[in-house]
């Protein structure tokens, strides 16, 4: 009986959220949105050839409205969380002419809802029944997307988004936006499973009891983001490695923004200083990996898993996670020789590791008892715990 009810409830849930996605879609399409300078709406029919909105964000363009559309250069950073994603949209977001903003976390589950239904043979044959096909869908997915996109900060030419597991629907997103590029962020798994373990991320499916089971997880999940990356093609997706990112942040960034096709400007190497700025870097008072992401680039936490893995794991470790070698890793490396740091990134760690950067301001709103965790963390590093690298 209670079985029964469970899957009436998650076939009632289903079609609602179908009907929900169909008909946003359907009126994205039938009307732009035009905002004049008192804030009032009006609507200027479509010439059904193309998704252009007119709204109060997006592009400016010569009437003084903001438009936006699935041609637009969007920009998708991705990867298993505890990678480097909210570093790398940081360190863009610091550069004028960027815009990524905090995870709106609704992304990847509209994502996933949509993967579900094309996934299910049966539900696929019913939405096709209903008129709810395949085109119908993706017209659907991009208004909602970017709706979502555009409208959650400020304007700015190149607009991007940062929800990690988004990018399990890379090869979709490829498809229904052919302009936007992808940043595949990549970290050695078992850094990324000590940190989501020690810090208590909750990952849907992660037994954060158990590093087997979150290598495992880890390996399954970067799996799906790196072949359809390579699907995709290196012209659209770029891989980028949290290590050399943060050992080399000049040479990588600017390697980014080429691929990009964005200027190059200094600032992203600065993002620490652009964070509450108007402009700048926007951070979330409730994402996990705001008390690290305002200190300057360092490589404070590239080792801090050494040791800290079950023996027997780290004996298993080629078998339970197979990709660290298929990504360049040594999985029998324990500690492991990432590379030498820039003589910048040893200078910001040090100053790091002794407390010495500015907190900012709207952090210096939480209660005092909440600075003082975070100055801690910060504070609190012993120099023995300080990351090996080449000599």
């Amino acid at each position: 009986m209670i079985g029964k009810l469970k899957h009436n409830l998650l076939l009632a849930c289903l079609v609602i959220s179908s009907l929900t996605v169909f008909y946003l879609g359907r009126y994205a399409l039938e009307c732009h949105h035009k905002i004049d300078h008192n804030g009032k709406h009006q609507q200027v029919l479509s010439n059904g050839r193309s998704l252009n909105y007119v709204s109060g964000t997006g592009f400016k363009n010569n009437s003084n409205r903001f438009v936006y559309n699935k041609d637009m250069p969007l920009i998708f950073i991705g990867g298993v969380p505890r990678s480097g994603t909210t570093l790398m949209r940081a360190m863009l977001d610091a550069h004028p002419d960027v815009r990524c903003g905090e995870e709106t976390r609704v992304i990847p589950r509209i994502l996933g809802m949509k993967h579900m239904w094309s996934k299910s043979v049966r539900e696929k044959q019913r939405l096709d029944e209903a008129g709810v096909t395949d085109e119908v869908l993706d017209s659907a997915m991009q208004a909602f997307l970017l709706e979502i996109i555009v409208k959650h900060g400020e304007p700015a030419k190149y607009l991007c988004n940062k929800d990690p597991f988004a990018l399990k629907s890379l090869t979709y997103l490829s498809k229904i936006f052919p302009n936007a590029k992808f940043i595949l962020m990549i970290r050695d798994g078992r850094a990324s499973v000590h940190s989501m373990i020690t810090r208590k991320v909750t990952i849907a499916g992660f037994d954060l009891s158990s590093y087997r089971d979150c290598l495992t997880k880890w390996n399954r999940a970067i799996e799906t983001m790196y072949n359809q990356c390579l699907e995709t093609g290196f012209n659209k997706c770029l891989p980028v490695h949290y290590e050399q990112l943060v050992l080399h942040p000049t040479t990588w960034m600017k390697n980014v923004l080429k691929f990009l096709d964005i200027p190059w400007n200094t600032a992203v190497l600065h993002h620490e200083e652009m964070i509450g700025k108007v402009g700048g870097v926007s951070l979330s008072k409730v994402e996990r990996s705001t008390d690290q992401v305002i200190k300057p680039v360092n490589i404070e936490a590239l080792t801090k898993w050494v040791g800290k893995i079950p023996h027997d794991v780290v004996r298993e470790m080629p078998v339970i996670a197979p990709m660290l070698a298929k990504l360049g890793y040594d999985p029998y490396a324990n500690p492991p020789n990432y590379g030498k740091p820039d003589a910048t990134v040893i200078e910001n760690t040090k100053r790091v590791v002794r407390g010495f950067f500015q907190l900012p301001e709207f952090l210096q709103e939480h209660p005092k008892v909440e600075i003082k965790k975070i100055k801690e963390r910060v504070r609190n590093v012993p120099q023995k715990d300080m990351p090996r690298t080449k000599e």
